[in-house]
């Protein structure tokens, strides 16, 4: 073969010839050159897993900061409400200790007050004509009385004070109606007379006074509620009196045991 075809062979690529490059050598293959295997897994699979598990881990970190954010709540919520529950202590404590110390002397007062009572007995049991006979008899009930007045003025400044209602409304609170008593001449539901006097400490009612009440006047204007007399029903009930005050307006009540309304001998004798 000539040397033209041979050169022509080689141009065109022919099978099992290679051309030779300018230091005489052999050149390789253009898609030989730089190419290497492929590694498993680094295709677009691999790619869609990875994504795949950045998003499971992100959700996980969401619902992680969600339960937080609850248990932060919560505990600030039980926060809240024990501050709020000693405060409401700390209030009902200092309530209770000024509570406590108004009306300390209360058991006491009761029955100290019937003192009280039994000056007054030995007052009214001397007859004014006796009186003014016996020089030594009048002394001595002028004794008594300034005797009985300094009693008084004792319990009032320890806050208790007597109630010794007349020609007054029915206070349910702080008097207790034994009786009856026509009278058109005052409206319905008048203190007419007190038998025995009462006694409040601060704005609690220690004993209802025992009055007798008119019927048969004109209706009562309504007048607003003391303020001793407000709260004084249940804490005569607390404290165990065993007396309940009549209905307001009416002047009928009486107290448990009392009977109902009495003649004005029967409660003249309670009253001495």
């Amino acid at each position: 073969m000539s040397n033209d075809h041979k050169a022509e062979d080689v141009a065109n690529g022919a099978p099992g010839q290679t051309a030779a490059g300018q230091n005489g050598k052999p050149e390789r293959p253009a898609t030989q050159e730089g190419a290497k295997p492929a590694s498993p897994g680094t295709g677009a699979g691999s790619g869609e897993q990875t994504a795949q598990g950045a998003d499971a881990r992100v959700d996980a970190m969401l619902i992680e900061v969600e339960t937080l954010k609850g248990q932060i709540a919560d505990l600030t919520g039980r926060l809240l409400r024990a501050h709020a529950d000693m405060d409401n202590l700390r209030k009902r404590g200092e309530r209770e200790k000024q509570e406590t110390a108004r009306y300390a002397i209360s058991k006491f007062a009761r029955d100290t007050v019937e003192v009280a009572d039994n000056f007054a007995r030995a007052l009214a049991a001397v007859p004014a004509a006796a009186i003014e006979e016996n020089e030594q008899l009048k002394a001595l009930l002028e004794g008594v009385s300034m005797t009985e007045r300094a009693f008084i003025g004792v319990l009032e400044r320890h806050g208790v004070k007597q109630v010794a209602p007349n020609r007054e409304p029915f206070n349910p609170h702080l008097h207790q109606a034994v009786m009856e008593r026509p009278d058109s001449s005052v409206p319905t539901g008048t203190v007419l007379e007190c038998f025995q006097p009462g006694y409040i400490i601060e704005d609690r009612c220690l004993r209802p006074a025992v009055v007798v009440v008119s019927t048969g006047g004109p209706k009562a204007a309504k007048a607003p509620a003391d303020k001793p007399a407000q709260g004084a029903e249940a804490k005569a009930e607390s404290a165990g009196e065993g007396e309940t005050a009549a209905e307001p307006g009416d002047g009928k009540g009486a107290g448990p045991g009392s009977g109902g309304p009495q003649s004005p001998e029967g409660a003249a004798g309670n009253g001495a």
